[in-house]
């Protein structure tokens, strides 16, 4: 029980974080694949900011880049130039010009136009403290004893290093290992392995080829906990507007572009 009461915490900030991420600043933000009401869009805020990934303005603003200018100089982690480079390495460099000159030439203002989004720009770094370290840390020290050194390298820094790996094998591993069952002239691709360790995000092939469907997948194909979260908060009536590609318009790209694996 002592070994439950160790790991439910960090796997749980595990979810919340990989949610933030996931639902949030990836699939809400910068697809607008779906309508949030306030309450979700504070929640996914605050579970953002315990990603601590960079704000969901600066997140959406370099993933809609990504995806425009995807494979390309423009891409902030262009996967043409190596795993290592599009996995972390872009992080320990300055951005190629190309990534702020053609980003420069995308709109963003429906993103500042979110108060949420403002908000937690404006107080990202103290958000960060809170979500990320302090709360992960001392929420199990207070509610069940757990020694302040076990819950901060557990809850915070171990989950917070896994969570950003995770996050980071879309950009590196589904960019180059796995299945292009919809789009074989791209390199995304399906992954598995991504898809269990993202809660959903490793149908990469798909996802570049239909951006804008709010499932990242083909719906009802397969393990997508952030789709079942999406649907549980629209069942909830905190989401409205999912959008999605149609079985017909899917299956018909297949045909044409795909590489015979599905």
């Amino acid at each position: 029980s002592h070994l439950l009461s160790f790991c439910l915490p960090a796997y749980f900030c595990f979810l919340m974080t990989a949610l933030g991420v996931t639902a949030g600043a990836h699939r809400l933000w910068s697809h607008r694949s779906y309508k949030a009401k306030l309450p979700l869009r504070i929640f996914l805020a605050a579970a953002n900011s315990m990603a601590f990934q960079n704000d969901i303005y600066e997140w959406s603003r370099d993933h809609r880049v990504h995806h425009k200018y995807s494979e390309t100089d423009a891409d902030p982690h262009n996967a043409r130039r190596g795993f290592f480079f599009a996995h972390i390495g872009w992080l320990f460099v300055r951005k190629h010009r190309d990534v702020i000159e053609k980003g420069r030439q995308l709109d963003f203002t429906d993103l500042l136009d979110d108060p949420v989004v403002r908000f937690q720009r404006k107080y990202y770094k103290s958000s960060v403290v809170l979500m990320c370290f302090v709360i992960p840390t001392v929420v199990p020290w207070c509610l069940w004893g757990e020694s302040l050194w076990n819950a901060y390298f557990l809850a915070s820094i171990l989950r917070y290093t896994i969570s950003l790996n995770v996050t980071w094998l879309v950009n590196s591993a589904a960019h180059m290992y796995g299945t292009r069952p919809y789009d074989r002239h791209i390199n995304p691709r399906q992954n598995t392995l991504v898809t269990l360790g993202a809660i959903g995000e490793g149908f990469h092939n798909y996802h570049h080829t239909f951006p804008f469907d709010y499932s990242a997948s083909e719906l009802g194909m397969a393990f997508n906990p952030t789709t079942w979260f999406i649907d549980f908060m629209f069942w909830l009536g905190l989401v409205t507007d999912r959008k999605q590609a149609p079985k017909e318009m899917v299956q018909a790209r297949k045909q044409r572009t795909g590489d015979g694996s599905a």
